[in-house]
Formats: structure tokens, sequence, C-alpha cells
């Protein structure tokens, strides 16, 4: 079973859920795919080292096995879930609780 790509598509779902529920309209903002563009970048670089030299190993069974360069498609899914959730969380907060 494929648990590395089933959890992270799995993330990226509830974000994108979480992103409707929460009203934050942030997947609809062009600041916020730049954003995603700018982590995507250093993503490139430092995963790449790390799975370049091979510091960080990935079992096959785990995951589909589709790299971008070194890095495993996972984890750009799973990056953008963590960026996405933290910036969804401040923005509900921001509006919601902090503009008080």
């Amino acid at each position: 079973m494929k648990e590395y790509t089933i959890a992270s598509l799995a993330s990226v779902c509830v974000v994108v859920v979480l992103d409707r529920i929460l009203k934050t309209g942030l997947m609809r903002r062009a600041e916020f795919w730049g954003l995603m563009a700018v982590m995507f970048g250093f993503k490139l670089v430092f995963n790449g080292y790390l799975t370049w030299r091979p510091i960080v190993l990935y079992g096959e069974r785990f995951y589909l096995n589709i790299r971008f360069g070194t890095i495993p498609l996972e984890d750009f899914l799973f990056a953008f879930s963590m960026i996405s959730l933290t910036v969804i969380l401040w923005e509900f907060a921001r509006t919601h609780f902090l503009s008080h």
C-alpha cells in the first residue's frame, strides 16, 4: 500500500476543504500561489540536496516513485498541506480574533 501517497493526498483534501469551511478564500488569492512558488523553489534546493546525497531515503512501497529531480511528488503535496494549513489558520485567527 502507498501510505505516504494516501496521507499526502488526504492532507491536501483536508486543507482545501478547511479553506472552504473557514471561508478564508486563501486558494483564490494570487499572493498565496506566489508563496507556494517561493516554497517550492526552496524545496527544490533543500529537499533536493537531502534526497540527492542521499541523506533522506524513501521506502518504495510507500509512495508512487514519481519524482521531480530527486524529490518524491508526495513531498510537494505534504509541504503544500503544511504551509496551507498554517496560513489558513493564521488568516482565520487574524480575521476572527485579532482584528478587535
